[in-house]
């Protein structure tokens, strides 16, 4: 898909910009070519709230990158497939236990998750980026001084602010979905959110009062993960 542009296209409606990974290889199943699935029906773990990669739209159905991408994949590799949208964890938990087959949910990949997983060639590489209100006069780590920050639970954002906390002393406070977490900051409840860069910004664009005043930090690739030691191809 990467060769023949369709990763592209797919990024491209979502974001506003083609930067899926250019400096990874190319597909090993070249565009039109057809790999052999283990099975007819795969079950397909998601995130159920993580815009532009996966959430609902006004009619309650799920969308964004990650459903285009693993619907085209299925369509293009002939196999069917069943998406669940239980949010991060129980999506990582789900692949664990061997109750999905796979997971697809702007999932960076990670040394930690390697243990545990094993990831498709990436799709797209992002920043982890601070976002805080409008009217926030945060203008680097360091005025996150005992401020409180919060962040998506199991995400490469989290990794990067606990690696950074003592350095900066703020406080971590934890999500399960983007929706709380965003609510949270927007009520006050914390001071400033770190997430996806293609995330904050999609949010800004739909109307979230929201500023990056910090860089992004790049954390690495967004791939599709199963189960280590799995076999689907």
């Amino acid at each position: 898909m990467k060769k023949d542009g369709s990763l592209d296209k797919i990024i491209s409606k979502w974001t506003g910009s083609t930067k899926a990974t250019s400096s990874t290889p190319d597909t090993t199943t070249p565009a039109g070519k057809k790999a052999t699935p283990v099975k007819a029906k795969y079950t397909i773990a998601s995130d159920s709230s993580f815009a532009p990669f996966v959430f609902q739209d006004s009619n309650n159905k799920y969308t964004g990158i990650d459903m285009d991408l693993i619907k085209a994949i299925a369509k293009d590799q002939g196999f069917t497939i069943e998406i669940t949208n239980p949010g991060f964890d129980s999506a990582l938990n789900a692949v664990q236990s061997g109750q999905a087959d796979g997971m697809i949910a702007g999932m960076s990949v990670t040394d930690a998750r390697k243990e545990t997983f094993d990831f498709s060639e990436p799709y797209y590489t992002a920043n982890a980026i601070l976002a805080v209100k409008e009217s926030s006069t945060i203008a680097s780590y360091k005025d996150l001084k005992g401020k409180t920050v919060g962040v998506k639970n199991g995400t490469a954002s989290q990794t990067f602010l606990t690696e950074n906390q003592n350095k900066y002393g703020y406080k971590i406070k934890t999500f399960a979905d983007a929706s709380s977490m965003y609510d949270s900051l927007n009520s006050g409840s914390v001071n400033a959110v770190m997430d996806d860069e293609p995330v904050v910004k999609y949010s800004i664009s739909q109307g979230q009062k929201l500023k990056t005043p910090i860089k992004g930090t790049p954390i690495g690739d967004t791939a599709f993960a199963v189960k280590r030691a799995a076999i689907l191809n």
